[in-house]
């Protein structure tokens, strides 16, 4: 064998090697879409997305009080902890040196390392055990204390990619400062900003233990952010853990909706990104 062919050799055996590891890797997400699909698709009906629960060992019912729990307690997360996060990204990207900038990266750091059981324990200390109630709102304390360092930190690496020729542009023609950056810096990564934004909704869309000390949960539709509240998680995580049959059919398709809703958010934030990219390209 002459150089040139063991270098083709190894070229593709290391080209091999990267696609074994890209099929392992996406093997375990194939293996728990195929399993959700095959226990829980059967049970997705209209019921299942307009009714509130049946009586406990009953069949039938549905689970749209854990639906629209979900998207009031996630949007209010939204709410709370998109604008701090992508301000405070913004501040530590266009101020590096500042020392303020230092204190929040390390804590933003913490918070992302922070098992979210903690967080929850936290907002109950903060929030339920001062009002003597859990409530949605608690939980989207909880949540948006997930949500605001990963915000932080993916605006800051978003923002810290923009040359600062075009910053010293903007301001060469007499924009101030917080014009340049909120209308040049944050516009040309707007992108970016999305995405990162869409991942740490996904991400906290499926969180459960922090909802356990704060939201509580609920078999009534509730509509009221002061009043404990089911959500997708919490919903999984009780019928799952109940013991009738149709519980845990209803948890299966709960299970399902859930891993569907953080797909389309995914992928979502992926075509974002690929979209500004085509843009600014």
């Amino acid at each position: 064998m002459n150089r040139r062919t063991f270098r083709r050799f190894k070229s593709n055996a290391m080209v091999g090697l990267m696609i074994v590891a890209v099929v392992l890797a996406v093997l375990p997400l194939l293996f728990i879409l195929a399993d959700l699909v095959i226990k829980g698709a059967g049970n997705l009906d209209l019921a299942f997305f307009t009714e509130t629960p049946a009586p406990a060992g009953d069949e039938g019912g549905g689970v749209v009080h854990a639906i629209v729990g979900t998207l009031i307690i996630v949007g209010m997360a939204a709410l709370i902890g998109l604008p701090i996060g992508i301000g405070a990204g913004i501040y530590c990207a266009e101020y590096p040196g500042s020392r303020i900038t230092w204190i929040t990266r390390f804590v933003a750091d913490v918070l992302n390392g922070t098992p979210s059981i903690v967080i929850g324990v936290f907002a109950w200390a903060w929030i339920v055990a001062t009002q003597k109630h859990f409530s949605a709102f608690a939980g989207s304390a909880a949540l948006a204390m997930i949500m605001i360092p990963m915000v932080l930190r993916t605006t800051e690496e978003m923002i810290r990619l923009v040359p600062n020729s075009l910053r010293e542009a903007a301001l060469a023609l007499g924009y101030p400062r917080w014009r340049t950056s909120l209308g040049i810096v944050v516009r040309s990564t707007l992108p970016g900003i999305i995405t990162g934004s869409l991942l740490a909704v996904a991400r906290i869309a499926g969180e459960t233990a922090p909802l356990l000390f704060t939201a509580l949960g609920s078999q009534y539709l509730s509509t009221n952010p002061n009043q404990p509240m089911a959500a997708l998680p919490l919903t999984v995580f009780t019928y799952a853990t109940g013991p009738y049959d149709e519980w845990h059919q209803l948890a299966w398709a709960s299970a399902l909706v859930l891993i569907l809703v953080v797909l389309v958010l995914s992928v979502g934030a992926r075509l974002a990104l690929r979209r500004g990219a085509g843009t600014h390209g």
